[in-house]
């Protein structure tokens, strides 16, 4: 495996990203696409949706994997965690992405009806890249 970034990533290091939108009379189109504007090169593509009101979903972080957060549809609210400061973001706007560094705890909630949630990711699927215990996460960020 790979150094794990726990350590040394910031929930500060997350960003909003507004993605290229092309207006049109017949509607919108929106790019997402490896170039230099991406903070990392996609290697992998997946949604998450028919997610009840009351469930969550996230509630891991990864030691490498980086990974670029869009509500296609609907609105959900993401909460990053780096083990000492927390932020939410929500997240409505399908040409709005949220940059989510590697190291970084996520859990995402207040999915509303008919949501989508796409993540483009950084790496293939990799079950050992996933912290899926939060103590086992703070042990891991507390040299911040």
């Amino acid at each position: 495996m790979k150094t794990s970034k726990h350590s040394t990533s910031r929930v500060a290091d997350a960003r909003l990203i507004d993605l290229p939108r092309h207006r049109g009379d017949n509607g919108s189109l929106t790019v997402i696409e490896n170039s230099g504007s991406m903070p990392f090169l996609i290697k992998r593509v997946y949604y998450i949706y028919d997610v009840p009101t009351d469930e969550g979903r996230g509630g891991h972080s990864h030691h490498t994997l980086e990974g670029l957060m869009v509500a296609l549809s609907g609105s959900f609210v993401v909460t990053l965690d780096d083990g000492k400061d927390r932020r939410a973001f929500t997240l409505d706007r399908p040409y709005r992405a949220l940059y989510i560094p590697a190291g970084i705890w996520r859990t995402v909630e207040n999915f509303s009806s008919g949501a989508i949630c796409m993540v483009a990711a950084s790496d293939k699927f990799d079950a050992d890249d996933y912290v899926r215990d939060y103590d086992e996460f703070k042990k891991l960020t507390d040299d911040k």
